[in-house]
């Protein structure tokens, strides 16, 4: 019982934080949530200025 509990509470956990990551990403805006923001050569020369 102990063990499924302790499984269960580390699932939604994960979920919760994969779901908080995402939104704060998506905040961010299109090029600064982007791996590729430093050396992306698209329209994204604000970012790497700020």
């Amino acid at each position: 019982m102990l063990f499924n509990i302790t499984i269960g509470a580390l699932i939604f956990g994960y979920a919760a934080w994969t779901l908080i990551k995402f939104v704060r990403r998506s905040r961010k805006g299109k090029c600064a949530a982007c791996e590729l923001n430093r050396t992306c050569q698209s329209a994204c020369d604000d970012v790497k200025n700020s």
